[in-house]
């Protein structure tokens, strides 16, 4: 089974735990084996279970790489866009990448799906399904459509010819109000979950349509200025000859703190107390000091470096707008090698803590603007100065100036407080060696 997982979005309806370069679907809430995994380390789980030979490409945008590297290791397929053009862009780069680069031939099904539903074993058994329908239908797009569990004003439906598991698509429908979505399910509408399966040529071609080329390279390249356009749009609403495959199990999106909680197997994750007189209260809380809740009823807490969110839980679904208003610097980031946490920030200097995995290790780079003083407070690792290398532990204290090309690699878990130094510090001062 061939899969293009769309893992995109900033994920701001669930701030302060999300931002720009950590979306929600890496944000560890959900509980398996006593540990805390995301929706994407979740979903890859759960699809390997179902198919263990089954070939996962995300599709997601450069600043997100680092994270799913963090989750689910350095041997995943990735297929990278350069900046967001929305999901047709995205969807037709994916496509290339299967079969230019992981050399996927033309007549073979891929299923394409998004990361954050909230789902069991039978989603991904329906997936199969839905991959083999793709394989022996002659219809262009098999898509599936969710069984409405209530009249949602959040999805768009789409309108079967009848009730059979299978069957044409009449049409599709935007976003209604509730009395309209009403009218719908009586009529055997489904939500749109916005999953679908084709023969990878099909997408290729609309590739050579709508974007003049079908070739990893070119798109990659050319990737700012192709049209910012959807997939439902540019394509689905287009397609004549589609089906759709009824899916009736556990589906939920878990796409604010409202649908979120109600998912999370505990009240609290973190250092939190609630006490008797709370009532449908949830707290998430990634800072190093207690929060504390009393009295309140349908209300969710969440803290992070990020911020402080306490609202109740059906006003949190607005909550987009007012982050918006927000300029702030990223305080934490998932990394490749480990993460980091902005401490203080200064005009002049800005101090982080960083944590190196056991066996990981920084790019070889160097600033232009900044001086950098790192402070080890524990673990064991080695660094590299000007191609000079030497062991560091906890205690040591490295001096870093300006132009200096430097690396460090952590041997056990290794932590660092990096203060920068100077006018002009900024992410953008790097410039990357071998």
């Amino acid at each position: 089974m061939n899969l293009i997982l769309l893992s995109g979005g900033s994920g701001k309806r669930l701030w302060p735990l999300s931002n720009d370069i950590r979306s929600k679907q890496f944000i560890k809430i959900f509980k398996y084996n006593d540990e805390y995994e995301s929706m994407v380390q979740r979903i890859f789980r759960q699809i390997k279970s179902v198919d263990p030979a089954a070939e996962i490409t995300v599709a997601t945008s450069k600043t997100q790489v680092s994270a799913l590297n963090n989750q689910l290791g350095e041997n995943i397929n990735i297929s990278v866009e350069p900046c967001r053009r929305d999901t047709f862009p995205a969807i037709a780069l994916a496509a290339a990448y299967l079969h230019d680069m992981m050399k996927i031939p033309e007549n073979e099904s891929v299923v394409v799906f998004p990361v954050d539903p909230y789902v069991d074993e039978n989603y991904f058994i329906a997936l199969k399904k839905l991959s083999e329908l793709a394989d022996n239908s002659e219809s262009n797009l098999n898509l599936m459509g969710i069984e409405p569990t209530y009249p949602s004003e959040k999805y768009g439906y789409i309108i079967p010819e009848n009730n059979e598991f299978v069957s044409k698509v009449v049409e599709f429908k935007e976003k209604p109000d509730a009395k309209t979505a009403k009218k719908y399910i009586s009529k055997g509408a489904l939500w749109n979950g916005g999953v679908f399966a084709y023969k990878l040529k099909y997408v290729l071609e609309k590739a050579e349509e709508y974007l003049g080329t079908s070739n990893y390279t070119k798109l990659f390249e050319n990737y700012a200025n192709l049209p910012k356009i959807s997939f439902d749009y540019a394509v689905v609403e287009n397609e004549k000859n589609i089906n759709v495959m009824r899916f009736s199990g556990q589906w939920k999106d878990l796409g604010t703190w409202n649908t979120l909680t109600e998912s999370m197997e505990e009240n609290i994750i973190g250092n939190g107390i609630m006490n008797s007189n709370c009532e449908n209260v949830h707290i998430v809380n990634e800072l190093n000091v207690p929060v504390l809740a009393m009295g309140l009823k349908n209300a969710v807490i969440s803290a992070s470096p990020e911020g402080i969110l306490v609202s109740d839980k059906n006003d949190s679904s607005y909550i987009k707008p007012f982050v918006d208003e927000i300029d702030q610097q990223i305080m934490f980031a998932e990394k490749s090698w480990g993460s980091y946490q902005v401490i203080n920030v200064e005009k002049e200097s800005l101090t982080i803590k960083i944590t190196l995995r056991p066996g990981q290790k920084m790019s070889y780079h160097s600033h232009q603007h900044r001086d950098e003083i790192w402070t080890v407070i524990s673990g064991e690792g080695e660094i590299i100065i000007n191609d000079k290398k030497r062991n560091i532990r906890s205690g040591d204290v490295i001096e870093i100036s300006k132009g200096d090309k430097h690396t460090v690699s952590a041997k056990t878990k290794l932590c660092i407080i990096e203060v920068q130094l100077g006018e002009e510090i900024s992410v953008t001062d790097k410039v990357k060696f071998e």
